[in-house]
Parts: structure tokens; C-alpha cells; sequence
């Protein structure tokens, strides 16, 4: 068993890992500089993560997925985020469109979507963010318009995760005026009057696309709104909640874990003085506060989700596992590219793609101050409600199936 499997960890979740950590030793990291020479989106690795089954890691199994839950989707973006941040992401934002079906959708729905999402078949988005107002998401102005048994859409959507690998995008629009007036709607990436913006290149995470979606007068059945107009705001904010933070959290821990593992390597290999760096007290020290970092962020990121999975109240330690995970990322990469000095400049050692990969989990589901000022407002009792509290059936791991 891995040294870190001693956090809440099962065998049926320390196997998971294996399966998963063999999966990307063998399959990703081949593909690595292919997709660090092309910037763009990998379709075909995203496609084959996807028929593995571990973006129905939380949807139940009887519609077609694992019910593992969320420690478990934990532990499946952690190690490939391990090998390629780019997966990793792939990954969790995939997963933050099964959750707005998971917590909204109609029983209808769910059967339709939820199976193919599980079977690999069907890559899910969630797209609330717009250009004109960012992280103010009751700033949106893309609109929905009733007209018989349809929705008009029009508008865009930006930084979408899988924005150019998505099949069916969760799309939250107004309706009407003020915090009521949001609505979500599923709308397949096949519908007329549907588009997209062509891919822009990024500092990192190659291979995963966040980009643009574009709607020209876009007509979507009725059928396809996600529960009750005036829905929207919930759907937006429940799926970064519970999903987002704890989904970008081990994207972090990943690439945290990848940036520890290159540096230790470095330290065993280059030779100073006679000896291994790895030899010198102010390497030494260096290591020791990355390692103690890794340690501290890995126990509150599995420590978020092991209440998730209890269906306990945990929007404060979810909140807390993005801010410690995302900033600690972000401080060893800065103590991973001093010890490797010049060297780490280059591309041929991969911690120059951890740095900037690590960069790009800083600001979705909301930066750090943003964590702090949620984090500050639950201290003072003026938080305004609990998602983890409303939605605990919706998030509640499944229990296993005895033999």
C-alpha cells in the first residue's frame, strides 16, 4: 500500500489507485510531448480516460457508474494529475458536469445522460462564466427565451472546461431579472445555432481546452432545462461547491505530489561538491518544507471529501482544501524551481510544466481570497446556508454491494 493510503483509505480505494496510477504510467505520459508541441486539445486521450469509467466515479450505479463517491474521484484525478495536469483537469471538469445532473436533473434525464456519462460515451461541461463579468456570475447577460416547447439561447460562455471535447454542455442563462432569473439548460454540442470559438493557446495545462461557446439563436427543447426556471444560481453554485473545489483541489495535490517526486529525483542524481545535492542542510530543508506541505494538503483535501462522502456538512473544509492545496501547489513549485536553478528552466525536466500547470488552478471556483472570504464569513456566522447540508443525499457515497 502507498505510504499516503493511510489517510482514509480502503483497499477497494488503494486498488483504484493502482489501477489508475498504472493507466497513466502507461498511456499518459507517453503522450506528454506530443501534447506539450501541439497546445491543443488531445481528444483521443480524453476519450480513452473517459471509456475507463472514472468520470461516473460518483454517479450512482444504477444508472451506470461506479458510486464510489468522492474520495475515490479524489484519488483518480490526483494520479493522473500526477503525470498531466492536463488529464487531471480533464477529468474534474467532466466531473463538474455530471454533478449538475446528479443534484438537478429530472428522473428522465438522469437515465438518458447519466449512462453514456458513466460508459465513457458522453463528455459532460458545465458553462456559467462569461467574458463581460468573469466571477460575478449574476453579471451574465446571455439569455434563454421561452417560445412554445423550446429555449432560444443566445449569448457565450468562456473558460469552460472540455469546451472543445464536450458533448453536452450544462448551460446557465437568464430567464428573467435579478438572482431568480438564472436557468440551466443541457444543450448537446450537435444543435444548430450552437458554435465554438476557435481554441486559444495557454501557459499550460496542454492538452485540456477551456475555451468558448457560442450561441446564435440555439433552440433546446423545454425537456432539456435542469429543474424549475429560477433553478440556474443553484445549479451554478452547488456544482462549484461540492464539486469544483474539492475536483480542482486534487488536481493540485497531483501536481503537488509530481513536483515533490522530480525534485527528490533531481536532488539523488546532480552532484555538488562531491556528493549528491540532496546531501546539502539547505537542500535538505528546502525538501522537508515541500514534503511537510504535501503531507498537510493531502489530509485536508482527503479529510473535505471523506465528509462529503459521510453526507456531513463540509463547506468550510472544502473551501479550506482549495486555498492550502492550490497556495502550497504554487510555494513548492517556487522551492522546486530554485533547487533546480537553471536547469529547471528548460524543457527536457518537467517542472517547469508543473509550475505553469499549477498556476491554472488558482483562480476557478474561486481564488484564494475568495476562499479566505468565505472561510472568514462561516468564523463570523454570517455565512449564507450550507451546500454540503442541502445536498447531502445527492453526494452521500453509495454503500458497497456485499458479495
Amino acid at each position: 500500500m502507498d505510504h499516503h493510503d493511510a489517510y482514509f483509505i480502503d483497499t477497494e480505494h488503494a486498488e483504484l489507485r493502482t489501477r489508475v496510477r498504472e493507466f497513466a504510467e502507461s498511456e499518459v505520459s507517453p503522450r506528454i510531448p506530443a501534447m506539450e508541441t501541439a497546445r491543443t486539445v488531445c481528444r483521443d486521450l480524453s476519450r480513452m480516460i473517459a471509456r475507463r469509467g472514472w468520470i461516473g466515479v460518483t454517479v450512482p450505479r444504477t444508472y451506470g457508474g461506479m458510486g464510489a463517491g468522492h474520495l475515490a474521484k479524489t484519488m483518480i484525478i490526483e494520479e493522473l494529475s500526477r503525470h498531466s495536469g492536463a488529464m487531471g483537469a480533464m477529468v474534474q471538469a467532466s466531473q463538474l458536469g455530471v454533478a449538475k445532473i446528479i443534484h438537478y436533473g429530472s428522473e428522465q434525464q438522469r437515465k438518458e445522460w447519466l449512462p453514456p456519462i458513466a460508459a465513457g460515451e458522453c463528455l459532460p461541461t458545465i458553462a456559467v462564466t462569461e467574458p463581460g463579468s468573469g466571477g460575478h456570475v449574476l453579471g451574465m447577460t446571455s439569455s434563454a427565451v421561452r417560445d412554445g416547447d423550446d429555449y432560444v439561447l443566445n449569448g457565450s460562455k468562456i473558460y469552460v472546461g472540455n469546451s472543445h471535447v464536450g458533448d453536452l454542455h450544462g448551460v446557465v442563462v437568464r430567464t428573467g431579472p435579478g438572482s431568480a432569473g438564472l436557468s440551466a439548460f443541457l444543450v448537446e454540442s450537435d444543435r444548430p445555432g450552437f458554435a465554438l470559438a476557435p481554441q486559444r493557446t495557454t501557459m499550460g495545462l496542454h492538452g485540456f481546452s477551456f475555451g468558448e461557446l457560442l450561441f446564435d439563436n440555439c433552440r433546446v427543447p423545454a425537456a432539456n432545462r435542469l429543474g424549475a426556471e429560477g433553478d440556474g444560481l443553484a445549479v451554478a453554485y452547488s456544482s462549484s461547491m461540492l464539486y469544483g473545489r474539492a475536483n480542482l483541489t486534487a488536481v493540485s495535490l497531483g501536481i503537488h505530489q509530481a513536483i515533490l517526486d522530480a525534485t527528490t529525483a533531481f536532488c539523488a542524481e546532480r552532484q555538488r561538491y562531491g556528493a549528491p545535492l540532496a546531501g546539502l542542510g539547505s537542500i535538505k530543508l528546502k525538501i522537508g518544507q515541500m514534503q511537510s506541505r504535501l503531507m498537510t494538503a493531502r489530509l485536508a483535501a482527503y479529510h473535505a471529501v471523506h465528509l462529503l462522502d459521510r453526507g456531513l456538512p463540509c463547506d468550510a473544509e472544502l473551501m479550506n482544501a482549495k486555498l492550502v492545496n492550490v497556495e502550497s501547489a504554487l510555494d513548492s513549485a517556487r522551492n522546486a524551481m530554485e533547487i533546480h536553478a537553471a536547469c529547471g528552466l528548460f524543457t527536457d525536466r518537467p517542472i517547469e510544466r508543473y509550475l505553469r500547470d499549477a498556476h491554472h488552478i488558482f483562480a476557478p471556483a474561486g481564488t484564494s481570497d475568495i476562499q479566505l472570504l468565505r472561510l472568514g464569513e462561516i468564523a463570523l456566522g454570517t455565512a449564507k446556508g450550507s451546500w454540503s447540508s442541502r445536498l447531502a443525499d445527492a453526494v452521500r457515497r453509495e454503500p458497497t454491494p456485499v458479495p
